[in-house]
C-alpha cells in the first residue's frame, strides 16, 4: 500500500502513541465544531466498551458533507483537544497527512500497519442510518467491530436501517459490550443511554443567524 503525505502540520496530523494489546475506539467526523455531544458518547464508549484509549480522529472533509463551512483542519484539532481533557482521549488530524479521503482508507491502515491492537469504530445512530451509503461499508464492518451509540431522533431508525439490517445477525447484545473489541468482526453494538440534542450543524446555524443580525 502506498501512502502519500499532501499534508503535514507539526502537532496536528501525527498518529497518537499506543502498545500493543490496547483496546482503542475509533471515533471520527469532521467535528465542525465540536461539542458537549461528542464528549458524552466518548466517555460512555470508554466506559461501557472497557477501552484503553479513544482516538478522535478529526477528518480533513467528510465526502458525504458540503464542505462550504468547514473550519481549517488545525482549528478542529485545536478545539477538540482543548474540550476533551482526559488523558485516556487523543484527537489527531492524521488522515490528512495520508491522503486519506474515506473511512475504510483509514481502517485498512490501521489494522494492517497495528495488527496487535484491538479497534473498535464508533458512531452515532445517525450514521448508521447512513452507513450504506459509505464508500465500501461492509469492508469496513469486516475490518473492526462496530460500537454505535443511541442519537435522538434515530434510535429507532438504526436497527432498521439497510446496514443494520444487513449486519443484524453480527449484533452483540448490550450487555456484552465490554467484549466487543475482542470479537472478531464482523461484529456490533448497539448502546443506550445518555443523549445530547446538540449537534455540529445546529450549531453552525446558530452561528449564522447571531452573524446576520
Amino acid at each position: 500500500m502506498t501512502l502519500r503525505a499532501p499534508l503535514r502540520i507539526s502537532g496536528i496530523t501525527e498518529l497518537p502513541p499506543s502498545a500493543a494489546g490496547m483496546r482503542i475506539g475509533l471515533f471520527g467526523g469532521s467535528f465542525n465544531p465540536i461539542h458537549e455531544g461528542h464528549r458524552l458518547v466518548i466517555e460512555e464508549t470508554l466506559r461501557r466498551l472497557q477501552l484503553d484509549a479513544v482516538w478522535v480522529m478529526v477528518t480533513p472533509g467528510n465526502p458525504l458533507k458540503n464542505h462550504a463551512e468547514l473550519a481549517p483542519l488545525a482549528d478542529r484539532v485545536t478545539a477538540a483537544r482543548a474540550l476533551l481533557t482526559d488523558p485516556r482521549v487523543r484527537v489527531t488530524g492524521f488522515e490528512a497527512a495520508y491522503g486519506f479521503t474515506y473511512s475504510w482508507q483509514t481502517i485498512r491502515f490501521l489494522t494492517k500497519a497495528m495488527p496487535d491492537r484491538r479497534f473498535v469504530w464508533i458512531m452515532g445512530a445517525d450514521n448508521l442510518v447512513d452507513f450504506h451509503r459509505w464508500e465500501r461499508w461492509r469492508d469496513i464492518a469486516a475490518m473492526l467491530p462496530l460500537a454505535v451509540y443511541v442519537r435522538p431522533g434515530s434510535s429507532r431508525l438504526a436497527p432498521a436501517s439497510r446496514a443494520g439490517i444487513a449486519l443484524g445477525r453480527y449484533r452483540v447484545d448490550e450487555e456484552d459490550a465490554s467484549r466487543l473489541a475482542s470479537i472478531p468482526p464482523p461484529a456490533w453494538v448497539y448502546l443506550h443511554g445518555r443523549q445530547s440534542p446538540l449537534s455540529s450543524s445546529a450549531i453552525r446555524a446558530r452561528r449564522r443567524r447571531e452573524t446576520a443580525k
